[in-house]
């Protein structure tokens, strides 16, 4: 009976406990007020630019994409200052799953009201606060990033590739909590779904 018990309680520990995709946690805290900033605005290339996704759950993990729909960056005196950019949700895609089938289903989930609603919120923003150099050709980004029908601050590294008057590339690896997004669904019970997802940017603007 003990040998039973013993059994089952490892079992169960199993399916509870899912790990984080690997990946520095970005600072979450309450929307910030931008301030106002000078310099030159710079269009973000959506068409180079991308935005990797991947969650992890109990029994594996599953990566994709996201495109932006639109952006623009401030630049003064080579520097990042600020800017927004505008993601399209509806682009949500899965790039793991090659069974077409599969594929269509984990998309359509994600896409509904237990993950992303992009029916009622068919996009997302990203609005820079603030940007600090730590050197090294590193940069700490805050904005609030709106999912949802909320929005909250986050704080991130990111690594600068180029910084001119009029080119600026950099990218950007971070997780969040989906939970401060109200995206809560937790998945079957024993095949639970990580908090976090992580994020992969590769941002660029200008010529």
């Amino acid at each position: 009976m003990k040998k039973v018990f013993f059994s089952l309680s490892i079992a169960a520990l199993a399916v509870s406990c899912v790990s984080n995709p690997e990946g520095d946690k970005a600072e979450t805290t309450d929307a910030a007020v931008a301030a106002a900033v000078e310099g030159d605005k710079l269009t973000v290339d959506t068409a180079v630019s991308t935005i990797a996704w991947h969650g992890k759950k109990v029994t594996g993990a599953h990566t994709g994409s996201i495109e932006l729909q639109s952006g623009d960056l401030i630049i003064n005196e080579g520097k990042l200052t600020g800017g927004s950019f505008i993601i399209d949700m509806t682009s949500l895609e899965n790039k793991d799953i090659t069974d077409p089938e599969f594929k269509g289903k984990l998309e359509n989930h994600l896409k509904s009201d237990d993950f992303f609603a992009v029916e009622k919120y068919p996009t997302s923003k990203f609005e820079i606060t603030g940007v600090k150099d730590l050197g090294n050709n590193k940069i700490a980004i805050a904005g609030n990033l709106t999912l949802r029908d909320a929005t909250k601050n986050i704080t991130y590294e990111a690594d600068v590739i180029e910084s001119s008057a009029g080119k600026f590339a950099a990218k950007a690896d971070f997780n969040i909590n989906r939970k401060d997004w109200g995206v809560a669904y937790e998945g079957m019970k024993d095949d639970l779904i990580s908090d976090e997802i992580n994020f992969k940017i590769n941002l660029v603007a200008g010529e």
